[in-house]
């Protein structure tokens, strides 16, 4: 089992509702350490934004991941929420976003990208530029009925 990224306060990183599973907003921490800090166009290039998109998408899907029994996967992202701090006339918001899309693809393939929003917000905790969170639902992969445990 994929271990959850820590919360930073008090709340779960995910929680499961039958085969949904519903993340917190997940930031571009590694190791529990901020990756990047600052607004996208203004302390942090467009380059940095998109790595920071990556390890947040990648925090939300080990969320996920950490309550997949086990022989399930994802079989469907039904939704992919993306809030960016960015500078004043920033509006490449969807492009950047499409990099959370992409890593989702590759960790669970096409068929299970679903509704995305991407959101300029003017902080996010701890002065981090990402943050991003996903309602997946899992599917049993061994051919077996879901037990929805």
């Amino acid at each position: 089992m994929t271990p959850a990224p820590p919360p930073q306060g008090d709340y779960a990183p995910a929680v499961r509702h039958g085969q949904l599973i519903l993340t917190a907003g997940m930031t571009s921490r590694v190791r529990g350490l901020p990756a990047f800090l600052g607004a996208i166009g203004a302390e942090l290039d467009e380059e940095d934004g998109r790595r920071a998109v990556r390890i947040a998408a990648r925090n939300a899907a080990d969320a996920v991941r950490s309550l997949l029994h086990p022989g399930e996967g994802v079989a469907a992202v039904l939704r992919t929420t993306v809030y960016l701090v960015c500078s004043p006339g920033f509006t490449r918001h969807s492009a950047l976003a499409d990099d959370a899309s992409a890593f989702l693809h590759e960790q669970w393939g096409g068929a299970t990208i679903g509704v995305r929003t991407a959101v300029g917000v003017a902080s996010l905790p701890g002065g981090q530029p990402v943050e991003i969170d996903l309602v997946a639902v899992a599917a049993d992969l061994t051919g077996h009925a879901a037990s929805g445990r």
